[in-house]
């Protein structure tokens, strides 16, 4: 089991969604963003965790904007936490932001790209250990799902069990992201409790804009969130904006606002036969 703030995440425990904007445009807009998704998980029986980033440092263009900073970016979260009543996450690109971080933010998250970086996984594991937080690794787009138990070996050695990891495609030749099911069921088998990442799952990596960004196709994204919840994991990983075209970051891949609904809905309809079929 992990536990993020109030929220428990594993086995016997309800389905878990991480969601939120990509990158934290405004205050109001996680609010607003956060408040939607928050109500129509505690309806359907849901537990939910805010979800938004104060720095996008692993953009494809160097032009791409980047968020709030570290500073402004935690508070911000952290007050859409407390306002909302609900734990939060962000991801963390250095060692040195992992203390602040775990300061305030309740589950640090290790980007894909970043899940092999042990001073990285250190700082993340001593930070979370002496604050009470938890940490998120998700599974790099290069890495089997066995080797995923060497990021968890590195936050033991840190001090931190209090870990789960996330799926969020593989890749396949160029431009392309597949999900390995079979391989998310060999990575529940690590000890950790695991999450599946629906948007960015559905990415195309530098398909965008002559390469420059990253391209996606977010229409499969409930297929995907359906398929993962079918398959037992314990967390669901949405991105998500009121109007995705004009989002800072992410743009060709998060859901709209307004689907996230359906999306959740079907996801606990298909949790309570998962449920009932394993009790």
């Amino acid at each position: 089991m992990c536990k993020v703030g109030s929220v428990e995440i594993g086995a016997g425990r309800p389905l878990c969604v991480i969601a939120g904007p990509c990158v934290l445009e405004s205050r109001e807009l996680g609010l607003e963003i956060g408040r939607i998704v928050r109500d129509a998980c505690r309806e359907l029986g849901l537990s939910y965790i805010f979800k938004a980033s104060f720095d996008k440092a692993n953009r494809t263009s160097i032009d791409s904007p980047r968020g709030p900073g570290l500073e402004q970016g935690l508070a911000w979260i952290a007050g859409i936490g407390r306002e909302l009543g609900v734990p939060t996450t962000t991801d963390i690109h250095d060692p040195a932001q992992a203390e602040p971080a775990a300061a305030s933010i309740d589950l640090l998250q290790i980007p894909a790209f970043l899940c092999r970086q042990t001073d990285l996984l250190v700082a993340a594991g001593r930070a979370a250990a002496a604050n009470g937080r938890a940490v998120n690794v998700k599974k790099g787009q290069f890495v089997s799902p066995g080797e995923m138990a060497g990021p968890l070996g590195k936050l033991a050695e840190a001090g931190c069990r209090n870990v789960m990891l996330t799926e969020r495609g593989t890749f396949f030749g160029y431009g392309r992201l597949v999900n390995d099911f079979l391989g998310m069921a060999e990575m529940m088998e690590l000890g950790a409790p695991v999450c599946f990442d629906c948007t960015h799952s559905t990415q195309r990596p530098g398909k965008g804009e002559g390469g420059k960004v990253t391209g996606g196709e977010p229409r499969f994204a409930p297929m995907l969130a359906r398929a993962a919840t079918a398959a037992g994991v314990h967390a669901l990983f949405i991105e998500c904006h009121p109007d995705p075209k004009s989002a800072m970051s992410d743009a060709a891949t998060m859901l709209r606002l307004s689907e996230v609904r359906g999306v959740l809905e079907d996801v606990a309809a298909i949790r309570r036969v998962f449920h009932a079929e394993h009790s």
